[in-house]
């Protein structure tokens, strides 16, 4: 299957290239009032300057016929060998007048760009954008979205802009063609005609030529060379993003060993604190006990006591009586 992957991608570089090579006379000519884009060379921009040999540009606030230009370019000289130069015309986008011999605007030129682009990536087998999660199930299809403000180079004649995704493996070895689940064989080169701008479904990632693991995926713009004039992220070449290829998501495998500990710390603790609390009071329940027996004791005691009471009361009574008949007799023996 590799070697199948292997020969129909290099068929289809071939034919892009073929079809780059017819195109590339009409994607370098301008023409009047068309968009350029900063980084461009090798443009003819004949068409645009008919007679004219230099360029001027004037400021949002500025009034065009009444101000001398913010900024003037002279193109004599390289006409068909125009370039957007980053130095002359960063800080400097928007449109740009032709300048008759005084100097004053004579109609547009062409309207200058700063080239952007983006890539964002779609599962359509759940039709779901994974370019922030990063991870895509493997055995799904996916497809990719194209950012970018360079569809107005259509206005050349040409398809659309040319954009190379470039989708690097886990080896290292980057892709020119992915397969889909129909067998299909898509170039990853695409012509870019509409923003936002949708491949169709490009990738089946269980396809036995795709190992499992994590691809680079970026896309890039290198049109008349703007990428090797003006490599910059997020213009000429797009932010790199990272695909996982897998059966497991690794955003929820990440979560388990978080969760699982902070949730038996928090319900075991808790219980166990409760109810060491609460078994305590047997301390009061020992220290009670004593104490009816020490009550109970003492009205044993009293109770022996009546028996002694009762004996010296009799006594009493008998030494009563003893002392009437004593004062009995006394009184006789005086009588």
């Amino acid at each position: 299957m590799n070697g199948v992957v292997v020969k129909t991608g290099i068929l289809l570089v071939m034919v892009a290239v073929c079809v780059v090579s017819h195109a590339g006379a009409l994607l370098n000519q301008v023409p009047a009032g068309g968009t350029v884009y900063i980084g461009e060379e090798g443009l003819d921009i004949t068409p645009v300057m008919g007679i004219h040999t230099a360029i001027g540009w004037w400021a949002s606030a500025a009034v065009i016929g009444t101000t001398p230009p913010s900024k003037t370019i002279g193109v004599a000289g390289r006409l068909t060998t125009f370039s957007v130069t980053p130095s002359e015309f960063v800080g400097y986008t928007g449109n740009w007048y032709r300048l008759d011999s005084g100097g004053n605007a004579d109609g547009l030129a062409f309207n200058v760009k700063d080239p952007q682009l983006t890539i964002r990536i779609e599962d359509v087998s759940v039709n779901v954008d994974v370019t922030e999660n990063g991870w895509v199930y493997r055995g799904d299809e996916v497809r990719f979205r194209i950012d970018s403000n360079l569809a107005d180079l259509t206005g050349r004649g040409v398809p659309g802009a040319p954009v190379t995704i470039k989708v690097q493996g886990p080896d290292g070895g980057t892709y020119t063609a992915l397969v889909n689940k129909a067998g299909i064989t898509n170039s990853l080169n695409v012509p870019v005609s509409t923003t936002p701008y949708y491949t169709g479904p490009f990738w089946d990632t269980i396809n036995s030529a795709y190992t499992p693991g994590t691809y680079i995926i970026w896309a890039e713009c290198n049109a008349n060379r703007m990428k090797d004039n003006y490599e910059v992220s997020g213009k000429t070449i797009s932010p790199e993003r990272s695909l996982a290829v897998q059966e497991q998501n690794p955003l929820i495998s990440a979560k388990v060993p978080t969760t699982n500990p902070t949730t038996l710390m928090t319900t075991t603790g808790t219980p166990k604190s409760t109810t060491v609390v609460t078994t305590q009071p047997p301390t009061t329940v020992a220290t009670t006990i004593p104490t009816p027996q020490e009550t109970v004791q003492p009205p044993v005691i009293p109770a022996q006591s009546p028996t002694p009471t009762k004996a010296a009361g009799f006594c009493g009574i008998c030494a009563i009586v003893a002392a009437i008949i004593g004062c009995a007799i006394y009184s006789a023996r005086r009588n």
